[in-house]
């Protein structure tokens, strides 16, 4: 039986850095699964559009289709945005919505890839007070959720975890660097707990400006694409199994 088309569906934004990261994540999950296709489609600024590409599949007579939010967190577009966007989707597609990326393992993976990548290494996690700087967010569940990830990360090892939020929320990039500061860590590391650049990655590197190291956004790490391959396949199971019923 032929695999479900996987629609990665992403915010979009007027930053040309955002769908080219986007693309490379997306060219390392095609390497990893070969006998999936893999599409992507924006919610906003850049094309193809989801809508465009949900009809596209139709044309083509496709008809099951897994369409993956690449979002860290369960909040408004994934709530709201993206099922509104899959209901208007042609009548014959068989679609599923599959879980955000986060929270997983392999994304703390992924922060410390780009950590060290950044100059720190192991034998630097029990001085280092890290920043989890993600973009920010109106909803509770999500703001809950990365403070969470925060106190997980902190007891593998780092001598402090602070979460901070670049919108919505606070405390902002540069007020958690400074309290790290103030706590007693003999350094101070940013990790962008973002997907892709843009308006908001942009601010958390200004926040940035005091700490000693600042880690690059996720982006195309192999964690991630590894996460979003797992998020496919729980979405697909359901239908393996009628299949096997």
């Amino acid at each position: 039986m032929r695999s479900p088309v996987l629609l990665v569906i992403a915010h979009g934004s007027r930053d040309p850095r955002h769908a080219a990261t986007v693309h490379a994540l997306v060219r390392r999950v095609r390497a990893a699964r070969p006998g999936v296709r893999v599409e992507v489609g924006f919610l906003d600024f850049n094309i193809p559009s989801v809508q465009g590409v949900l009809e596209s599949l139709d044309a083509e007579g496709v008809r099951d289709v897994v369409a993956l939010p690449l979002l860290l967190t369960r909040a408004f577009h994934a709530k709201a945005d993206i099922p509104a966007v899959l209901a208007s989707a042609p009548a014959r597609l068989r679609i599923r919505q599959a879980e955000v990326l986060g929270p997983s393992p392999l994304l703390l993976s992924a922060l410390e890839r780009r950590l060290y990548e950044a100059g720190l290494t192991p034998a630097d996690k029990s001085s280092t007070g890290v920043v989890l700087a993600s973009a920010g967010s109106t909803d509770p569940e999500a703001i809950a959720v990365i403070a969470d990830i925060a106190r997980k990360w902190r007891d593998t090892g780092w001598c402090a975890v602070r979460p901070a939020f670049a919108s919505a929320s606070l405390p902002r990039t540069e007020d958690a660097v400074r309290e790290l500061r103030a706590s007693g860590c003999a350094r101070v590391a940013v990790a962008p707990y973002v997907l892709a650049p843009g308006f908001l990655p942009d601010r958390i590197a200004r926040g940035a400006a005091e700490a000693d190291v600042l880690a690059d956004v996720l982006g195309p790490a192999p964690e991630v694409a590894r996460v979003l391959l797992e998020r496919y396949d729980a979405a697909r199971v359901p239908q393996l199994a009628a299949v096997g019923a």
